[in-house]
């Protein structure tokens, strides 16, 4: 079986952009690869500086990924933290890793310039990615489209880590979903916390009508044609309605009479109906904390047995064992 891993930051409201960019493929993934799913605490101390925010949302990310179907027995499901390893290995590749390759990493670039605080572990990011990546040996990495660019940072520094010591890693591909290569925000943006331009799952009713009312459209009369190709509305309608709602939609945009308000009152009952069941799921996890953390802390365990086996070979290899 193909090892496939992906992780989460536990910096926000999960939201259909989480979903659908990463977090469906891997669920669906349980019963035919060698599943690693982990949440990235240490990724978000790069814009999360509030202790119980972190906290509060680690254990908040566990039980959505609980929720919403994720089975530990049949994955390795852990917090990015409690396996110590990865930090020991991002410092052995951060001495391969040219400055040319993160200065190019075009994440770091535009989250700065959405006003985020320039910092060393922000610029630095993409080589704790890689080492989360090659810790566990992974063979697929389902991916964002605006994350692609930092798998091939971790592709290029496993290449350069082999050629210098000998085949150590194994050199990572990318999976992209092609309706979830990037899921639009309310803006038609990418979705992202640090944006603000999100849908969470797991908001009530009242507030998730509220978010999905503001979704952001053009000013064109009902009546006349619209193009489906650039509206986020429509890309958003297309993860949740069925091929007969969308071949219909499709049909109003082209031809006219698409009425935004309508649609918008369509995609709220969609994702309502959709994550249903996945919010009674949560808020019986959520009470019963210590089943959350047991969870995690035996996905810990598993994690670390393979981080500790290729922690061994880097160190044999670069000399660190004398």
């Amino acid at each position: 079986m193909k090892r496939i891993l992906s992780g989460i930051q536990p910096s926000g409201q999960l939201h259909i952009g989480n979903y659908f960019g990463m977090m469906k493929t891997m669920i669906s993934n349980m019963e035919t690869s060698d599943l690693y799913v982990f949440i990235v605490d240490l990724h978000a101390l790069t814009s999360v500086h509030d202790r119980e925010r972190l906290s509060t949302g680690t254990l908040e990310a566990a039980a959505d990924f609980l929720a919403l179907g994720l089975d530990p027995d049949k994955c390795t499901f852990w917090v990015q933290s409690d396996v110590p390893e990865v930090c020991e290995l991002t410092w052995v590749l951060s001495t391969l890793t040219p400055m040319g390759l993160l200065e190019r990493c075009h994440s770091y670039k535009d989250k700065v310039a959405k006003g985020i605080a320039a910092n060393h572990g922000l610029f630095a990011y993409p080589v704790l990615m890689a080492a989360d990546i090659l810790l566990y040996q992974s063979e697929i990495v389902p991916v964002g489209k605006d994350q692609k660019q930092h798998l091939e940072v971790a592709r290029d520094i496993a290449v350069k880590f082999n050629n210098r010591f000998g085949e150590t890693f194994v050199v990572p591909e990318p999976f992209i979903g092609e309706t979830s290569a990037i899921v639009p925000g309310l803006d038609g943006q990418k979705m992202s916390k640090s944006y603000g331009n999100t849908i969470p799952i797991f908001l009530d009713d009242k507030h998730l009508r509220k978010r999905v009312m503001a979704i952001q459209t053009d000013s064109t009369p009902v009546e006349e044609p619209k193009d489906p190709d650039n509206c986020n509305l429509y890309a958003l309608l297309k993860l949740f309605a069925s091929k007969e709602k969308m071949d219909e939609v499709h049909d109003l945009y082209t031809g006219g009479g698409a009425a935004y308000g309508y649609l918008k009152q369509d995609l709220y009952e969609l994702i309502r109906d959709y994550f249903a069941g996945a919010r009674t799921k949560k808020k019986e996890l959520l009470a019963n904390q210590d089943y959350l953390r047991e969870v995690l802390a035996g996905g810990a365990d598993k994690a670390r047995e393979k981080a500790m086996q290729t922690l061994e070979l880097v160190r044999d290899r670069v000399g660190l064992k004398y």
